[in-house]
């Protein structure tokens, strides 16, 4: 009897995949297919006041800023999209300015001309461009605050599933006996230093400020995971070094989020451009320029307990006077 059921099972589950097959064909076959990830509707768009030229929207989480092999939609792709909503039809598509990771959320730059995402690429060359960004990271810092000066380089990870991450590659390093000892930093490497300091923590979780002060692939993320040890939550890529695999989450952090084991697979990178800080020319104030976090992040916020942090209580760079 068991054998028998066991058969009818099987027999089910092979004709709900047959039938699968031939809707996924029929629908491939008609050109029909059904869109995902964010649309146009869902960056969120703003004129910058007195600029002509310049827009800012905050970039969703999981949309790339570049298309690429297997990427279905990025930001590229809709700015087509976005340029007739915002100007209507005939209007030149809207250029990038710089980069913000796929999985990051927050505050990017767009220039409707060569000319304007020129300037703001000058701004970002001579370091009158500054940001802001929020993480809630597993674990707490220690030091609660302070500069990471590590470089960073790309490798292929060790073991049976080859990747490649950034790494650190530090100047001094402590020897088995205790001594300091320098190191020649590789001509690979690239220099990477990071502001940050903790706003809260709890349960095994912290609130981070980050102010990136050079612009490497993937910098807060390993100078968090593997200079601090405080991975960000949600990032399955820095989480472990060796292997490629979903994050695993303490339990004190599973009961304050309200969420079993199995779902942290699932968790978003909660990573946050909260600000722009924008000098277009050495004459000119500052533009100071911020974005909401999304609903996810706002949603562990309130489910650790924390104080959503303000907007306004960001500070300025250093010489850079009141927005």
């Amino acid at each position: 009897m068991a054998a028998a059921g066991a058969t009818r099972g099987a027999r089910r589950l092979a004709e709900r995949l047959r039938a699968e097959k031939r809707l996924a064909e029929r629908s491939a076959g008609t050109g029909a297919r059904t869109p995902t990830g964010p649309t146009v509707r869902d960056l969120r768009a703003w004129s910058l006041p007195g600029e002509a030229g310049l827009i800012l929207i905050n970039k969703p989480p999981g949309l790339p800023t570049h298309g690429g092999p297997g990427v279905e939609r990025s930001v590229v792709s809709l700015l087509p999209a976005l340029s007739r909503l915002l100007f209507g039809g005939g209007a030149e598509p809207l250029r990038i300015c710089h980069r913000l990771d796929k999985d990051s959320s927050g505050a990017l730059l767009l220039a409707q001309s060569a000319e304007s995402a020129d300037r703001v690429q000058r701004a970002l060359r001579e370091h009158r461009m500054s940001r802001v960004y929020w993480a809630l990271c597993v674990g707490a810092p220690t030091p609660p605050e302070g500069i990471l000066d590590i470089p960073l380089i790309e490798k292929e990870t060790p073991g049976p599933q080859k990747h490649f991450k950034m790494a650190l590659c530090p100047r001094f390093r402590v020897s088995s006996d205790g001594s300091v000892q320098r190191f020649r930093v590789s001509r690979s490497a690239h220099e990477a230093v990071t502001q940050y300091r903790t706003l809260e923590k709890s349960s095994g979780v912290s609130l981070l400020e980050l102010q990136p002060l050079t612009g490497v692939k993937h910098q807060l993320r390993s100078h968090l995971a593997l200079a601090l040890s405080c991975p960000i939550l949600g990032d399955h890529k820095y989480s472990h070094w060796g292997r490629l695999a979903p994050q695993k989450l303490p339990a004190p952090v599973l009961r304050s989020l309200g969420i079993p084991s199995p779902q942290a697979r699932s968790l978003l990178l909660h990573l946050h451009a909260a600000q722009i800080t924008l000098q277009l020319s050495p004459e000119d104030p500052p533009l100071v320029l911020r974005c909401a976090p999304p609903k996810h992040f706002l949603s562990a916020l309130r489910r650790l307990k924390f104080s959503p942090p303000s907007l306004q209580d960001i500070p300025l760079p250093p010489d850079e006077g009141s927005p």
